[in-house]
């Protein structure tokens, strides 16, 4: 039983991911950016759902995992902590036991 609800609730997460994802790649509309442009928290976001996002994107045209429209560094440096929460950071190497 606990390891339906552990699928169910992963699903459940996958899809309210899913929701958030960046937008699609459109380098056609490049010249229109009167829409918001990306900054830091929408760079952590995009780094903490990448794994997801880069999956969907892998069988959809419109999914992208990197917003193209961002202001700069901001964006970069929120996206790169993002992805280091995710990835563990390098944490893990420094957590061994010694024997």
């Amino acid at each position: 039983m606990n390891k339906i609800l552990i699928i169910l609730a992963c699903l459940l997460m996958l899809m309210t991911l899913t929701g958030c994802a960046a937008q699609a790649n459109g380098f056609e509309k490049i010249e229109n950016t009167e829409g918001e442009i990306a900054g830091f928290w929408q760079g952590l976001w995009h780094g903490i759902i990448t794994p997801v996002t880069f999956f969907i994107s892998l069988f959809s045209d419109t999914i992208g995992f990197y917003e193209i429209y961002n202001n700069g560094n901001w964006y970069n440096l929120g996206y790169i902590i993002g992805l280091s929460i995710v990835f563990g950071g390098g944490s893990k190497s420094t957590c061994r036991k010694r024997s």
